[in-house]
């Protein structure tokens, strides 16, 4: 599998960006930079060819690409984010999508729907109700969707869905029974191990935060690509929240 990798530069403020569940801790901007073009590089080693949404410098949870759009097959849904001041990243994501040529649909209030409390399984599209996802959200995805089958899930103490449960190639649950409950899942060895972004065939991108997770991945036959993204998770960040991935 390949195609295209939906990403942005994170800017000089980053350190500012939003924290609901964790204590602030400092954030380098400069290392945030590195870390994220070796993000990229990882992407586009496996196949994924990056396209960068403008720059947002004043805006500094931009890099959290995925918030602002869902993409489903060839359609992408333009969120509307729960954290009011993240609505503006949502345009320039816009910009790019028509670009791409997809053909786009947005969320519409009172709703409001984070990109980060969508995971798609298969013809299964699990969306946390969150702090930033309500039950508006839920239900106007559900209807611009209705060839997928949208299940709800309640959220104990993470910011969203994808903070505590993402899947494997094969569709395997992968996350944190402290903070989802779904059947049959699989307990990462780390926190930062339930973040999974599968890159096509048996590859996966994992935290290097989780290194005894990447090596029970690889006992169940995964390459697995690790990239270190912490000054990212000191703002709740993973593997997922930085780029769309939107495949041929």
């Amino acid at each position: 599998m390949s195609g295209i990798a939906l990403v942005r530069k994170p800017g000089p403020r980053v350190a500012e960006g939003i924290v609901t569940h964790l204590a602030r801790e400092p954030v380098d901007p400069e290392r945030a930079a590195v870390q994220h073009d070796a993000y990229v590089a990882a992407l586009a080693e496996a196949g994924w060819r990056p396209v960068y949404a403008p720059r947002a410098d004043d805006l500094p949870d931009a890099p959290f690409v995925e918030d602002a759009v869902v993409v489903s097959g060839r359609l992408a849904v333009l969120t509307r984010p729960g954290a009011e001041e993240r609505g503006p990243e949502v345009e320039s994501v816009a910009e790019v999508v028509r670009g791409l040529g997809l053909p786009s649909v947005r969320i519409a209030p009172p709703a409001t729907l984070d990109g980060g409390d969508v995971l798609q399984v298969g013809s299964t599209v699990y969306v946390g109700r969150s702090a930033r996802t309500n039950d508006e959200g839920v239900a106007q995805l559900a209807a611009l969707l209705p060839e997928r089958s949208v299940v709800p899930v309640e959220l104990k103490g993470v910011l969203h869905l994808k903070s505590a449960v993402t899947a494997l190639p094969d569709g395997t649950l992968i996350g944190d029974p402290r903070h989802v409950d779904l059947p049959g899942l699989l307990v990462p060895e780390e926190e930062a191990g339930a973040h999974v972004v599968p890159l096509g065939g048996n590859r996966v991108l994992l935290s290097a935060a989780a290194p005894q997770t990447g090596t029970v991945l690889e006992q169940r036959g995964y390459m697995v690509m690790k990239v270190d993204i912490s000054e990212f998770e000191r703002l709740e960040g993973c593997v997922t929240c930085l780029s769309v991935l939107v495949a041929d």
